[in-house]
């Protein structure tokens, strides 16, 4: 029996590595499939540059709060493409798809796609919906892949609900250089009286999905209109025009979680046909994971790399609104407890890097560059990203792997400091297979 390792490999086999945006493939996979995405449980999509996955995980924890069954589809993964299908159960917490049944789906999409050209990310999806379609659930969260109108999560004919996470800039060679533009490919989603839930936008995006969601008839509820969210004491307060609700704060760290938080609860109060109360809104603030969005890395080989008491934190944050949001977060961090900021960074090689990398001036003492093993597209090399990081203001230097940049903070700045691994999920998913001691499955 092949291995998802080989048949994985063989289906990158099938496209140009250059994305060509296009619904006509995969809807003429899914037909020769019999329709798998037609048979899936209510289903809620969720666009947009920033707070996607966040707000995902969010809403995943309170349905399970509730007793809902909840399917899951993410990209990319972090260190096995497993996670990226995750199977709801009944009364229990959904689990990555096995390998048995990775490697059953995969098999059989393959053979009926009879080596037609098509995406990766197109063939698998087909995939995905077809492990859906044959595991009953309550609900799919379904997390759009790139952009929106063109991307292959967009043959759902109609999902129960929709959401629009912050816009910002990002892959702008594939979704356009302007912030309209990008908020036109994520405003694609919209579904005639598909009730959407629109989160914290810039007023040139929120133009662009008022208009469309206008001329295809879909409902917003739409933040700083229809309700908003805010820290208070402590507390998170989520206040729509017919409640108040007083939450604890989501486990997640960093400001920014306030908006993720803040649109997921509203989005699970929307949720047409599921009666979500209070305590399982709580209970999944409380117990939401999300790995490398802030996450804490403690005991195993890469933090054993450390001296002690320094801290060492990962998160995949990757564009300059990010980076914003990173570097308000341990700006937060530092007030409550003090400690130098270095950093460790591998990105994308179009990315915008100094974009990134500007909002940690005075901040940061010192970054080190390293390169991305098995990215997906060509990273910047170490060399090229600490000039960036320089041109950012910043003082910079490259190093060939993780271990070495984490030598290099130790042994040129002697004494407890925390260090924040960040730049790409890829890199983080490097970094937690290092951590865990396995092979990364590429992305």
């Amino acid at each position: 029996m092949p291995t998802s390792d080989k048949l994985l490999a063989d289906l990158k086999l099938l496209h140009p590595k250059l994305i060509d945006l296009s619904l006509g493939r995969v809807e003429r996979l899914l037909t020769k499939l019999g329709n798998p995405h037609l048979a899936l449980p209510p289903v809620v999509h969720i666009a947009g540059t920033n707070g996607k996955g966040s707000v995902t995980a969010y809403l995943k924890a309170i349905l399970e709060a509730a007793g809902h069954a909840v399917h899951v589809y993410t990209s990319p993964h972090l260190v096995r493409f497993h996670e990226r299908i995750v199977i709801g159960k009944k009364g229990g917490i959904a689990q990555s798809i096995d390998e048995d049944r990775l490697v059953d789906v995969l098999t059989r999409t393959q053979a009926l796609n009879d080596g037609d050209d098509i995406t990766q990310f197109e063939i698998t999806t087909a995939a995905a919906f077809l492990a859906f379609a044959e595991n009953p659930a309550d609900v799919l969260l379904l997390e759009v892949g790139l952009g929106g109108r063109l991307d292959a999560t967009n043959v759902v004919p109609q999902p129960r609900l929709g959401i629009i996470t912050p816009v910002s800039f990002d892959h702008a060679d594939k979704l356009g250089d302007r912030l309209s533009l990008i908020a036109a490919e994520k405003a694609g989603i919209l579904k005639p009286a598909m009730k959407t839930v629109v989160s914290r936008q810039e007023d040139e995006a929120m133009v662009v999905i008022a208009n469309t969601a206008q001329r295809v008839g879909a409902p917003l509820i739409v933040w700083g209109q229809d309700f908003d969210a805010y820290q208070q004491a402590g507390r998170l307060v989520v206040q729509r025009h017919d409640r108040l609700l007083d939450l604890p704060m989501p486990a997640l760290i960093g400001p920014h979680q306030v908006t993720n938080a803040g649109t997921a609860v509203v989005a699970a109060l929307e949720l047409d046909g599921f009666d979500i109360g209070e305590t399982a809104i709580e209970r999944g603030l409380q117990t939401v994971r999300w790995p490398a969005r802030m996450q804490r890395l403690t005991a195993g080989p890469v933090t054993d790399l450390l001296q002690p008491g320094s801290e060492l934190w990962l998160d995949g944050g990757h564009n300059p609104a990010a980076g914003a949001a990173l570097a308000q977060t341990m700006a937060d961090l530092e007030e409550r407890a003090p400690r130098p900021l270095h950093l460790v960074v591998g990105m994308l090689g179009l990315k915008d890097a100094e974009g990134f990398l500007r909002h940690f001036k005075g901040l940061a003492r010192h970054i080190v560059t390293v390169p991305i093993p098995g990215a997906h597209e060509q990273p910047f090399s170490p060399e090229a990203l600490a000039e960036a990081a320089t041109r950012a203001g910043l003082s910079a230097e490259p190093a060939t792997s993780i271990p070495l940049a984490l030598q290099t903070h130790e042994s040129r700045f002697p004494g407890p400091k925390r260090i924040l691994i960040c730049g790409s999920l890829y890199l983080a998913g490097h970094v937690l297979a290092l951590q865990d001691g396995v092979a990364a499955q590429p992305n």
